[in-house]
């Protein structure tokens, strides 16, 4: 559980609940009770076994600070909650519980309990991943036009739009939906395989259980136990983190445009948002660095898991309860970025005067490459690029406009009209395919490469 003063940065409050402990042991319970239907339902529970511990589907009839001692003695949460379980089975039905968690292990009581939490966690992020995706779409249609200077190496370069870094970046997400659905499909699937994945206990019905047990919970069979292949869950956490890299991504460039001497978009004002202690003129990029802050933290929790794959024989030792508390976690920093995301992208402010007023500042060196490339059909690419590289030395040692130094070359003059200068210094006429690339992305053409 995270601390309540960190819970706002860190995680949402739908997604704490989803990994909260009382979910966790409502689903081993659910899990527990679908096991006894399907072992009735196989004939080796008595009849009726099921019903004896449908009341206790709610999991009120533990205590989990209790369960948390001993679960320290025990090693896991799940000894001591099976035990508690099968007393409460017990008042009711003294014959049902006799099969309470017959054929089944620790480890799949605890694995299905928190791949019913998974499913429960996806269906938020795909909500909120869907929205923000809405969001930036809309965006990237109102920008398309919007010019401003591409950056490189943190240096102005020729112009872009805004329309094309947002169409970029709803590209991503596309690509991590689906890599998402994929991996979900993979991972949400059952735990069921007894001490070491033989369901030798339950004789020769022990797929036939594990069949009936799966379709209980609503979830996929697995072609067999997976304790110590972990790989599925892994490869969702690895999704996870590539999400949030991208995530890390807007919000770096978000923060940079808000820097006092650029001031081209801003993340949306509220009474009390992004103020400074001790400067009262400050606009800090609060979303932003949230998000920037979950994106240092996920790769080292991704990390984790990939280190904790090295599982020992059947049942592994360490690497399995590293998963425990890394897994939700990750999940939780998730839902935090998300829906910082998409704080910004719903109110996000752009400034199209400064972006202009930022170009012209240039004195239209942004845009010496334009004017290289129409001089190369001339003189060719090497004495086009010397030539450039010397009418921007110049201006910026004059503090000239690109365009005058230009004029005042005759190597450019017998090659170039005024006009065509004119043409080629128009930040709108250097945009390339800008257009074309946006509307590949909002025409739902295939952005996965």
């Amino acid at each position: 559980m995270h601390a309540p003063t960190l819970s706002s940065q860190f995680s949402t409050p739908a997604m704490d609940e989803v990994f909260s402990v009382s979910r966790q042991m409502e689903y081993m319970t659910r899990f527990e009770w679908a096991l006894l239907f399907s072992l009735e339902a196989n004939g080796i529970a008595s009849s009726g076994a099921a019903s004896a511990m449908e009341p206790l589907l709610d999991a009120k009839f533990v205590d989990p600070l209790s369960l948390a001692e001993e679960e320290r003695l025990a090693g896991n949460l799940a000894i001591p909650f099976v035990r508690a379980l099968t007393g409460a089975v017990r008042l009711r039905d003294e014959e049902a519980a006799r099969y309470v968690h017959l054929g089944a292990t620790s480890q799949d009581v605890l694995d299905t309990a928190l791949v019913l939490q998974m499913r429960d966690a996806l269906a938020l992020l795909r909500s909120d991943l869907q929205r923000l995706e809405g969001a930036l779409a809309q965006l990237a249609r109102e920008h398309a036009g919007t010019i401003l200077s591409g950056r490189t190496w943190l240096q102005d370069g020729p112009p872009v739009t805004l329309g094309l870094k947002i169409a970029g970046l709803l590209a991503a997400l596309r690509r991590h939906q689906e890599r998402l659905e994929a991996a979900g499909t993979r991972a949400i699937v059952l735990q069921f395989g007894g001490a070491v994945g033989t369901l030798a206990a339950l004789g020769d019905k022990g797929t036939a259980v594990s069949a009936v047990l799966a379709q209980k919970l609503e979830l996929a069979e697995p072609l067999l136990p997976w304790h110590t292949q972990r790989d599925n869950l892994v490869e969702l956490a690895t999704c996870l983190g590539l999400l949030v890299g991208t995530l890390g991504k807007m919000a770096r460039d978000v923060s940079l445009l808000m820097q006092t001497a650029v001031g081209e978009v801003f993340e949306p004002a509220a009474e009390g948002r992004g103020g400074s202690s001790t400067m009262p003129h400050k606009r800090n990029p609060v979303a932003s660095a949230a998000i920037l802050a979950i994106a240092t933290r996920v790769p080292a929790l991704v990390s984790t898991l990939l280190h904790a794959m090295i599982q020992e024989h059947e049942r592994g030792l360490g690497g399995w309860q590293a998963e425990w508390k890394t897994l939700p976690e990750i999940f939780c920093l998730t839902a935090a970025a998300l829906s910082r995301a998409n704080e910004i992208a719903d109110g996000l402010e752009v400034d199209q005067d400064r972006m202009k007023a930022n170009l012209e500042a240039t004195n239209g060196l942004v845009l010496t490459e334009a004017v290289s490339v129409a001089l190369a059909e001339f003189v060719g690419r090497a004495q086009a690029h010397e030539l450039m590289e010397r009418a921007a030395k110049k201006a910026i040692q004059s503090k000239k406009h690109l365009r005058a130094v230009l004029l005042e070359m005759p190597e450019i003059r017998q090659h170039l009209s005024d006009s065509e200068v004119d043409h080629l210094l128009d930040p709108k006429n250097y945009l390339g395919s800008a257009q074309e690339f946006i509307e590949r992305v909002l025409g739902g053409a295939d952005a996965s490469h």
